[in-house]
């Protein structure tokens, strides 16, 4: 990856266009490289999840023409949530497979074009419209679902084991889960606050987490991303081509996906897949996945730790941008990833590790720093458009590697030392698709 760009994710961009979004991010990423001109980009990946918000079908071609890009080769990609991951690979496998030297991967979603209540309804689409989608199902409710059997796997079992009476210990388990959940949310919004693409930087304390409006028990407003319009691009290119582009490339060394059922129901019980540091009498007695864990997270992970070499990756990343949809399900995706064992996602929070050091959260973090998550404030501050989000992660992790994020952010705060190989993390539905790409810094 030798470039990239991204607007500011917001509420609404009422001045632009889905194309033009797009436009300023490209243009935005080409602006430094003198050397790389349209007439060098030999096709396009381009992402968006629905037709509905642009009220366009074949909305692509149209981002195409704006660019100039005719009559080079494009794909349009969509894959739900995780549209703009899946993107990103996509011009990956372009340019590794021999078909491109240089491929432009661009997502955007212009989401405030329909009210809120339409927006839920169509992003609920994207679940199973046979089974789950008629009972009411919109992705709240799932993954306060999910969450409320990951607290009682993780807190009520453990933690609270002792209380006798079983509707007090789940109430005592689903206050902690509900504690930590908001730890995670200051983290983000707080961390946002240095980063100026971000729809919502908040100085937010743990009481306001926990007093916001509750949506679906026990996740609250401040816990749940939301619709956002915006657009990111992210240029790849051959290693010999890197080399007249920039003396700052990085490398994409692991790329991997995962699936599971559209249907929570479907998911059958099986053994947890190891990664190389785990033991698997340490899961002996976890019905796996459950609705606890995200099996396509897990795949995901393991596929692209495999291809970059990673084999334990809490020391081995120096970050990780990922998918948080909802508070609930970042803590989730630390133990699909390995950045913990399954079980100890809370105690990863309360110890501080996805924590930064140098930022004032209002409550002590001993070990700040020590895997950073969401550095640039994630889905939760930064908002997501769907189909650029991913390349939004893309764009920050790159920067973030490069050590340009003063630079691009006008805040060195962010920035973190030396950063020498980080992750980025797209998820889709319940856990249905996810890619996990591997991004290091300099050359092969």
């Amino acid at each position: 990856m030798v470039t990239g760009g991204v607007t500011k994710f917001a509420k609404a961009h009422p001045a632009m266009d889905f194309r033009l979004m797009v436009k300023r991010a490209y243009d935005y990423a080409l602006k430094g490289i003198p050397n790389l001109t349209a007439d060098r980009i030999d096709g396009t990946r381009i992402s968006y999840f629905s037709d509905h918000f642009s009220r366009q079908l074949k909305a692509a071609s149209m981002v195409q023409d704006y660019l100039g890009m005719n009559p080079k080769g494009s794909v349009r990609i969509e894959w739900g949530g995780a549209t703009g991951g899946e993107c990103f690979q996509a011009g990956y496998e372009a340019v590794a497979s021999g078909r491109m030297d240089v491929c432009l991967t661009a997502g955007y979603e212009t989401m405030s074009r329909v009210p809120t209540w339409k927006g839920n309804e169509f992003i609920a689409l994207a679940s199973d419209t046979n089974f789950d989608f008629p009972l009411g199902g919109f992705y709240t409710g799932y993954y306060a679902l999910m969450v409320m059997r990951h607290i009682y796997e993780y807190l009520r079992l453990t933690r609270f084991a002792h209380v006798k009476d079983e509707r007090e210990a789940q109430r005592l388990a689903i206050a902690e889960g509900s504690r930590i959940m908001s730890l995670v949310s200051v983290k983000n919004h707080r961390n946002a606050l240095h980063n100026p693409y971000a729809q919502y930087p908040k100085k937010l304390t743990v009481q306001d987490v926990l007093d916001s409006e509750m949506i679906s028990y026990p996740i609250t407003r401040e816990q749940i991303c939301t619709m956002s319009d915006g657009a990111a691009v992210a240029v790849l290119c051959t290693e010999s081509l890197a080399r007249e582009f920039t003396d700052k490339p990085i490398r994409v060394s692991g790329v991997g996906c995962g699936t599971d059922t559209m249907r929570l129901a479907d998911r059958p019980f099986g053994k947890v897949p190891l990664m190389p540091n785990e033991n698997a009498k340490d899961y002996a007695h976890l019905p796996y996945p459950g609705v606890h864990s995200f099996r396509a997270g897990r795949a995901a992970g393991l596929e692209a730790y495999r291809m970059a070499g990673i084999t334990d990756p809490n020391r081995e990343l120096s970050f990780v941008e990922l998918h948080d949809a909802y508070a609930s399900s970042e803590i989730q995706t630390y133990e699909d990833l390995g950045l913990c064992r399954y079980g100890e996602g809370y105690g990863f929070v309360e110890r501080g590790d996805p924590f930064l050091k140098g930022i004032d959260y209002g409550f002590p973090v001993p070990r700040a720093g020590a895997i950073p998550v969401n550095p640039s404030g994630g889905l939760i501050a930064c908002g997501h458009p769907v189909g650029a989000t991913g390349l939004m992660q893309a764009v920050f992790a790159f920067w973030q590697l490069q050590g340009t994020i003063p630079k691009h952010f006008g805040d060195k705060t962010l920035q973190l030392p030396k950063p020498k190989r980080g992750a980025i993390h797209s998820h889709a539905g319940t856990g249905s698709a996810v890619t996990v790409s591997i991004l290091e810094r300099g050359f092969a």
